[in-house]
């Protein structure tokens, strides 16, 4: 085998070994805090601790992991301050990143936009909420040419997963009709052409859920709603 190819194996291996502690960290199974060992990651994998060490900076790169030089590595923690920015940041881009992609949405994205609402009205449970929300909100923007600003975006929403899901199960019926009625009046905006309305929808949608995080500071507490 050339280097080329071994080079080529190994990148490979990190980012499957990414992928798979990114699902364990948004599924909730490793929570905030959560010390990351490579030698039993490792061996649980069955690799060596190379391409788990890759793995882990890849994940820092994009704010999920937090490595201490001759300490380790852990999940990262939000102090409530961090979330919110974190979300006052979502507030500003993600309406410019709905801006990128809202002119060319098409009919048939519309028709999925509702469908998908019509799923999270008819679920109860937080972990299909999560999925069905994230997915509604991308597919609003899945037409964007602006890389670089989805990325910035996709880190916030990766590295609020946890908080988001805390609050939703704190929270749960006594603000999902709220959030129905917002996802509602986007999906209306958006079937109108009225691009303005919707950019401002959607940064009120955000608003709201970092105001009433603030009245929620338990869910900063080291290892709540975890699981």
């Amino acid at each position: 085998m050339s280097e080329g190819n071994g080079t080529l194996r190994a990148g490979v291996a990190s980012q499957r070994i990414a992928d798979q502690l990114r699902e364990r960290i948004l599924s909730g199974r490793l929570a905030p805090g959560t010390r990351i060992i490579q030698d039993e990651l490792a061996e649980e994998l069955q690799t060596s601790r190379l391409p788990v060490r890759e793995a882990l900076r890849i994940l820092q790169s994009r704010g999920l992991v937090t490595l201490r030089a001759n300490q380790g590595a852990w999940v990262t923690q939000m102090d409530m301050r961090e979330c919110e920015l974190s979300y006052k940041m979502r507030e500003r881009l993600e309406p410019l990143l709905l801006a990128e992609s809202a002119p060319h949405l098409t009919d048939t994205d519309i028709a999925e936009l509702a469908e998908l609402q019509g799923h999270i009205e008819q679920t109860r449970d937080v972990e299909e909420f999560l999925v069905l929300d994230r997915q509604l909100h991308w597919a609003t923007y899945r037409h964007h040419r602006a890389d670089e600003l989805a990325n910035i975006v996709a880190r916030l929403w990766d590295t609020t997963q946890h908080y988001r899901r805390a609050f939703t199960r704190l929270t749960g019926d006594q603000r999902s009709w709220i959030i129905n009625a917002e996802h509602r009046l986007l999906i209306e905006a958006l079937r109108d052409g009225d691009h303005r309305s919707a950019e401002r929808i959607l940064e009120l949608h955000i608003r709201r859920t970092r105001v009433e995080l603030s009245h929620h500071p338990d869910v900063f507490q080291t290892g709540a709603a975890s699981g």
